[in-house]
């Protein structure tokens, strides 16, 4: 997977970082700007990616 690949994102996650972008657009901020702090924050809250498979940290 490259960078900036976002395959092994869920529906969710996609979803909240629109929204997340979204909001971001409304207070000004440039696309580019946006986008990285939506998938930014949604890294941060479920830490990046598909949680599944053997060997994953359990919280």
């Amino acid at each position: 997977m490259s960078r900036g690949d976002k395959t092994s994102y869920t529906d969710k996650q996609k979803r909240q970082a629109e929204h997340i972008e979204a909001s971001e657009r409304e207070k000004g901020r440039s696309e580019e700007d946006a986008a990285r702090i939506a998938w930014a924050t949604v890294n941060k809250h479920d830490g990046g990616g598909k949680q599944s498979g053997s060997g994953r940290k359990q919280d």
